[in-house]
C-alpha cells in the first residue's frame, strides 16, 4: 500500500532506505553531481571525495542532506554534507565531502534484506 521509504530501528529511530531515492531527488534543494569516474567508488559503498566531485548547489552546510547524482542526472543515491560549499572550494582533492548513507548499489549488496 505505498512506498516503503525507511525503516525503524529497534531504538525507535528512522533510517531512510534507497527506495526513498526517487522522492528525495524530485524533491532536493541540496545536490551534488560526480564526475563518470567516482561513479562506481560510490555504487560500491564508499564516501565522496572531492576528487569525484563534478559539481555542488550553492549554500549547502555541514551536516546538510544531499542526494547524489550522475553527471547526467541519474539519481545514485543520498548521503550527509560532511562541509559545507564553500569549505569544499577550499580543501584537498583528498577530502570527504559526501559521507553515504545509501546508494543504488545497495541492491545488489544487500539483496536479501531489502
Amino acid at each position: 500500500m505505498g512506498t516503503n521509504i525507511g525503516k525503524f530501528t529497534k531504538s525507535g529511530k528512522f533510517h531512510l532506505t534507497i527506495q526513498a531515492l526517487n522522492l528525495l531527488a524530485a524533491n532536493a534543494k541540496h545536490k551534488v553531481w560526480l564526475k563518470p569516474t567516482s561513479e562506481m567508488s560510490f555504487l560500491y559503498g564508499n564516501d565522496v571525495v572531492k576528487g569525484g566531485l563534478g559539481r555542488i548547489t550553492d549554500n549547502i552546510n555541514a551536516y546538510d542532506g544531499v542526494v547524489v547524482f550522475s553527471m547526467s542526472d541519474l539519481p545514485l543515491g543520498f548521503g550527509i554534507a560532511a562541509k559545507s560549499t564553500q569549505d569544499c572550494r577550499k580543501m584537498d582533492p583528498n577530502g570527504l565531502v559526501v559521507i553515504r548513507q545509501a546508494d543504488t548499489g545497495e541492491y545488489l549488496r544487500n539483496q536479501d534484506d531489502l
